[in-house]
Formats: structure tokens, sequence, C-alpha cells
């Protein structure tokens, strides 16, 4: 019995995310076409995306055009909270699914105009997990990682780390108190993704947060003067 239900499920699988992998080079594709930018938030769960994302929207807002998709597993207070912003959003509600795949992403982007979009935001379900496995056609992909989740998060989930391009430390305003191990997070991080850019930020006190605009800014080409430091192949050092 379990000689052919093992191999099942990897051929299941195995389809699975070749058919995402095909739909998000479509979507690829059909972002460069658009000129949109396309940033793709993950986490676990209350690690400040929407909090972050909710600021982010309202800044970029005055610069350029933007909109959001936000995957949850049921709900959709995180997509009352960014529309609230005046951005566009649309919500994704996955159900049993721990992530987002490039078929939802291409169903919500239905009757959508991307080329007047300049930025469309991703916030992915709270999970490091499952997301790292596909791919959603993004520009970019940015890890958070909330101080208060610890310094060896890269070690204990190496694949999300591996398939992302920066990582956001959030709720920075809190590192002294929970006691956060800048340093040892570093040799973690290093460990898994040598080289990895990193910004520190706090979505709530502010800090960090031009930085993090500054270098989206940079994505579009814009010439602002913080942007080529924001997020470099160094670290950032917060002291």
């Amino acid at each position: 019995m379990n000689g052919t239900w093992v191999p099942r499920l990897v051929q299941v699988r195995t389809q699975i995310l070749k058919e995402n992998d095909r739909v998000a080079r479509a979507l690829r594709a059909r972002f460069a076409q658009a000129g949109v930018t396309v940033v793709s938030l993950v986490s676990s769960p209350g690690a400040g995306k929407t909090t972050l994302l909710a600021r982010t929207l309202a800044a970029l807002q005055p610069q350029g055009r933007v909109a959001a998709l936000v995957g949850d597993l049921a709900t959709d207070y995180d997509a009352q909270r960014l529309a609230a912003t005046g951005a566009a959003v649309r919500q994704i509600t996955t159900g049993t699914l721990c992530h987002l795949e490039a078929t939802m992403v291409a169903s919500a982007l239905e009757g959508w105009d991307l080329s007047q979009l300049d930025w469309l935001m991703l916030e992915n379900v709270g999970n490091l997990v499952c997301p790292a496995t596909f791919d959603l056609g993004e520009t970019l992909r940015v890890v958070l990682l909330s101080v208060t989740e610890g310094e060896d998060k890269p070690r204990k989930y190496p694949p999300i780390f591996h398939t992302a391009d920066a990582v956001l430390v959030t709720k920075i305003d809190l590192a002294e108190v929970v006691g956060f191990d800048r340093a040892l997070f570093r040799q973690h991080l290093e460990a898994v993704r040598p080289q990895m850019p990193v910004l520190e930020l706090s979505a709530r006190t502010g800090q960090g947060l031009d930085q993090w605009l500054a270098w989206l800014g940079s994505l579009r080409g814009w010439p602002r003067p913080a942007a080529a430091q924001c997020l470099s192949q160094t670290p950032l050092d917060a002291e």
C-alpha cells in the first residue's frame, strides 16, 4: 500500500507545482509588459505585514498608482484596513490553503488594467513554510521577520529565505524590550543566505520607513538620494 500511495502524492504535488510555475511565468510576462512592479510580502502571523502595507500604500499614492491583493484563510479584515488608505484592494480568500497560488492571483486580477499601476503589492497568508514553494510572478519577494519571533527563523525556515530577495526586520522599536540579538540574527541569516539585503523598521513608530519607501522608489527608477543605500548587498547596521 505504501509503495503506491507515496509516489502518487509526489506525482500530484509535482503536477500542481508545474502548473503554478506555468501560470507564474505568464503573470511575470504580463506584469513586465504592463510596466508594474509587483512586491510580495511573506511572514509569520503577527509580524506586521498589514500595518506596514497600510503605511506603504498611503505613502506611495501621492507619488504613483498602487494596488494590493490580500490573502487570508478567512475574513476580509485586512483588506478592509488597506482599502481605507484609498488604494485599490482585492481580497483572496484561500479557505484551507495556507498560501497564495499563481492561479489565485491571476483570477483576482480579472478586470484590472495593470498598465494603470506602478506597484502591485501582494500580501500572502501568514506562513513561512508553504509560500516558499509557490511562485506568484512577483518582481521580488520580501520576508518580514518580527523581533518578537526570535533570531533563529532563517535556520528554522530556510526555503522562504532562499526564495526571497530581501528581509525586513519589523517591530524594531521592541528589540531591546524582547532582547533581540542583532548579531545572532545576522549569523543565522548569513548561514542560510549570505549577503541577503536587510532593513530594520517599525511600522508603528516610522523608524526605517523612509528607507523602505526610497527603496521602492528606486525599483521604479526614481532618483531619490537615499535609495541606493536602502537595501545594499551588505545588511544595514542599526547601531
